[in-house]
Formats: C-alpha cells, structure tokens, sequence
C-alpha cells in the first residue's frame, strides 16, 4: 500500500507539472485550466466542458444518476458548463478512470467504492461482509457525518467526492447450481472485483475467487471460463448477466457505496459559482439515483424469474459464520486494513436504523 501512496504521489506530481507546461503552450485549441476543453467561447457555447467515464451500461441507475448530474449542471449553470458522460467503459475502465482523474484527463467518474480498494483504506469498510443488512443501513452511514469523512479521504488522492450514490446489495450468479449454504460454493470459480476482502471472503468459503475485469465478465461467464460472478442487481440485470447464468442466490453479502466523484484539480479550478453549481448538482444527483434504484429494483426481480432465472433465498446466518474470520484478518491498524475506531463508529449508526 505504502508503494502504491508513493506512486499515486509521484503520478499527481507529474501531472500538476504537465498541467502547467500545457498552460504555456500555444495553439489555437485553448488547454484550460478547467481540465476540460474550451475553444474560445462562442456566443452560446459552453465555457466550460467536461468528460464523465462509467464502466456500467448506460442504463444502469448510477450512469443514469451521471446523466442526471450531467443535466442539472448545463441547467443550473446556463449553458455555461456541460459534461459528455461515457457509458460501458468506452472512455475507461474504473482503474483507469480513476487516475484519469487524477491526472485531470478525464474530469468525473462512478463507481462502487470497492473498485477504490489500493487507493485509500477507509472505504474498505464497506467491503466487510454482512456489515450492512440492507441498503438503509449504508445509506445512513454515508449520509452521517462519518460517511462524509470517508468521502472527504478520496482528496488524498487527487479526487473530490461530492456525495454517494449506490448499486445496491450484492448477490450471487452462477450456472452450476442453487447457493443455499456456504458449502454450495466449494469449487466455483467466481470473478470478484480486485479487492482484497471480497477475494478473502470467497476463498474461506471455498470458491475460486478470480480477479477481472469488468468487461471481459460476460464473455468469460458465457464461455465458461469462470462459474459465477457476484454483484446487485443493478449490474446483473443491466448487464445482461442473466443471459449467461442459470441462478440467483441473494445473499446480500455486501452493500454497495458509490461515491460520484470529480477531478481535485479540474473542480478547484472552475469559478466559485461553478463550484457551487457542482457541488448542488452532485447532492441533488445523488438523491435522484437511490430513489430511481429503489424504485426498479422489484420489477429487476419480477423480470428476472419471468426470463427463467432461478432465484433463492438462502438463510445468510451460516454465511456470515463462514465469513466471519475475514473481520480477523482485515481489522485492525496498517495498511491495507479497517480501523477498529471506524468499525466500531460505523456499526454504532447501524445500530440506529430500524
């Protein structure tokens, strides 16, 4: 970890000076502080322009919330600013995206906190199995003030979170059989996300947890080369998962965060009132997304058993058991680890939610 700090300090360093030599250079296309491209602005057009990177299709309820962020940004601002969203990973994949930002090339992004595992320890805290019972249980976290310190760390890292959105709980896929108890998963090569605790949490389980990226799952669950994959719904029925996979386990095992974020340098180089228009339509985009997710997901579920999908239910107590060692493993201080103190604050507002 202490590595890659010192690579992502080496790579904002660089692109703050590459950031200047093209404030020096000529041409006749103005390279703007902005971080976006700007011609000489016309009569009409947009002072500013940014691209936005989604690794999801663009039906998925958090591309929508971007284009939503999007839309509330060219309203509030006049014209004066717009943004070019990019869905299924056309512009980058969530690693890239990611340092895309940082090196302010590309100037906002979404994605499940998980994908931010490397980058900065505090959100690994979501990646803990069975921390959260349901979405109202991580909303609250991230809504609290606690959420909003968590959000805040992404400015180590040359991003700016402006609020959370969310993919929802995530569930099992697979084509070999039902997941009724852990013992369903021995054998099954499953692709996780690379992320330390989602690979730990399937290996105690006995699966084949397998890295890889997000847009070579279908192909690779279609041919066979891996069982099963493990995500919400909004990315299992958006991506057409269920094409290639005969069944359904919701376990619910991790809530999924998704923070909308921004590039540090391109947000503190807009104007004061741009920034505030931003910052407005984040929060605003933000809201629109949980409730247009919370709305969908209950006809995902109706759609997915009407296209033959076997879903089960399966009783969580003896999966939580099974995972409870990975607590064990990735609690603690250093590195690569959750904080006992954020633990414990987390699972305090937990207590809280009826």
């Amino acid at each position: 970890m202490k590595m890659k700090k010192r690579f992502l300090a080496l790579s904002l360093a660089l692109a703050m000076c590459l950031a200047m030599l093209t404030g020096c250079g000529g041409g006749n296309d103005a390279a703007t502080d902005d971080g976006g491209s700007t011609d000489d602005a016309a009569p009409g057009t947009p002072e500013v322009t940014w691209v936005a990177s989604c690794a999801n299709a663009d039906d998925h309820p958090a591309v929508q919330g971007v284009h939503k962020f999007a839309e509330l940004v060219e309203e509030k601002s006049g014209g004066r600013m717009h943004i070019d969203v990019f869905a299924n990973a056309q512009l980058a994949s969530d690693r890239d995206c990611i340092e895309g930002m940082q090196m302010n090339t590309i100037q906002s992004g979404i994605m499940v906190s998980s994908a931010l595992a490397g980058f900065t320890d505090e959100l690994l805290v979501f990646d803990l199995p069975f921390l959260f019972e349901n979405s109202a249980q991580g909303q609250a976290v991230c809504d609290s003030d606690v959420g909003q310190q968590i959000l805040g760390t992404l400015e180590d890292i040359g991003i700016k979170g402006l609020g959370w959105m969310e993919y929802g709980m995530r569930n099992i896929t697979n084509s070999v059989r039902p997941i009724e108890k852990p013992e369903d998963l021995q054998g099954i090569k499953i692709r996780t996300m690379e992320n330390p605790i989602h690979m730990a949490a399937f290996q105690v389980m006995g699966a084949d947890p397998t890295p890889m990226a997000f847009g070579e799952l279908f192909t690779a669950l279609q041919q066979g080369t891996i069982d099963a994959q493990e995500n919400p719904l909004s990315v299992i029925t958006s991506s057409r998962f269920n094409e290639v996979q005969d069944y359904l386990s919701m376990t619910e095992h991790v809530y999924s965060a998704a923070p909308l974020m921004v590039s540090k340098a391109a947000y503190d180089a807009l104007p004061d009132d741009l920034k505030a228009i931003v910052d407005e339509a984040g929060v605003e985009a933000c809201q629109w997304e949980r409730e247009y997710l919370a709305e969908v997901e209950v006809q995902w579920l109706d759609e997915l058993e009407t296209a033959g999908t076997q879903i089960n239910y399966p009783d969580k107590a003896p999966f939580v058991d099974a995972m409870s060692s990975v607590y064990n493993q990735f609690v603690g201080d250093g590195d690569d680890m959750v904080s006992p103190e954020l633990l414990e604050q987390v699972r305090e507002i937990i207590s809280q939610v009826e």
